[in-house]
């Protein structure tokens, strides 16, 4: 049929001073092509930093859109103008009037696509209920951030666990974390794309480690502005521990190199209960009962005298 009905209007977010109402999309049609939605915001409201992972149109219809840039000028957008946001671009829209503008996202909005820089609960909040409504953290494997990663399935977003103390450790001494494993795996960091398949990662290899453990999100944008390459291919041991024979035909982002703090958008606490990981902060609760994680995450990092032996 040439013609149909394909969705209808879903409010997604129904917070103070800000409400969606996705029109087409994974929630409103169950498509993940393109997503459409009618946003209103009110007079002082802003969202957080966002760096995305597709293309976005937003069309404002009333009021004015303000988009803040990492050292750029910020761009205006008034009533009756369309803007582009581009892959991988960092950006803070905020809203110094009431404002009505149609977003529409090529692919379509996906909370794995969408790395939120959220800084109060009323944040948290609303990507707790994006997430919610998307299911499993909102991850699936073809998440996108450009033609070329579309065409790949390449999550944009890739997460990596470690202990606390080795993340602090890294950030303190100024220089790229690199997990314990990082020579013997053959010089790269493990990640995943897939944020609900962490916790069954973790109890498979880190159960032994004991300490406080954290989750780092970073974009193979920022990866490669900084000259760092992302290599996707099978799931491979860490260290000495094998994958587990269901995850052999999944592919994984390999960093090759270390990950410089700086790079990192967000750092979510993990959560145990004895020597077992039930669930972290802000990614993916309840992802333990989740599908086996297509990429191991890293144990701890070493000194840098470890490293050099």
């Amino acid at each position: 049929m040439g013609v149909r009905i394909v969705g209808s209007a879903t409010r997604v977010v129904d917070a103070d001073g800000l409400t969606i109402d996705e029109l087409a999309g994974n929630v409103a049609s169950g498509s993940d092509t393109i997503s459409i939605a009618i946003v209103n915001a009110k007079a002082g409201t802003s969202e957080p930093w966002l760096t995305l992972a597709y293309d976005e149109w937003i069309a404002v219809r009333e009021g004015k859109v303000v988009i803040s840039l990492v050292g750029e000028e910020t761009v205006e957008v008034p009533a009756g103008k369309t803007v582009h946001i581009a892959p991988g671009t960092r950006f803070k829209p905020s809203f110094p009037v009431d404002t009505e503008y149609v977003p529409v996202c090529l692919p379509a909005f996906r909370p794995d696509r969408c790395a939120r820089e959220d800084e109060d609960e009323k944040g948290e909040a609303i990507a707790h209920k994006l997430r919610a409504l998307h299911g499993a953290g909102g991850a699936v494997e073809t998440a996108t951030c450009t033609p070329s990663a579309a065409e790949d399935g390449k999550p944009e977003v890739l997460y990596h666990m470690t202990t606390k103390k080795a993340w602090d450790a890294a950030k303190k001494s100024g220089t790229a974390y690199y997990p314990a494993t990082f020579e013997a795996d053959g010089h790269y960091t493990h990640a995943t794309g897939v944020p609900s398949r962490l916790i069954t990662t973790a109890n498979h290899f880190y159960q032994d480690v004991e300490g406080v453990w954290v989750c780092v999100a970073f974009t193979r944008t920022a990866l490669r502005d900084a000259g760092i390459h992302v290599r996707d291919e099978q799931a491979l041991p860490v260290g000495d521990k094998q994958v587990s024979t269901e995850w052999r035909t999944w592919v994984c982002p390999h960093v090759i190199g270390g990950i410089p703090p700086k790079l990192v958008h967000k750092v979510h606490p993990m959560q145990r209960d004895g020597k077992r990981f039930v669930s972290i902060t802000g990614v993916d609760e309840g992802a333990g009962d989740a599908a086996p994680a297509g990429a191991p995450a890293t144990a701890p990092a070493k000194s840098k005298r470890a490293r050099r032996a």
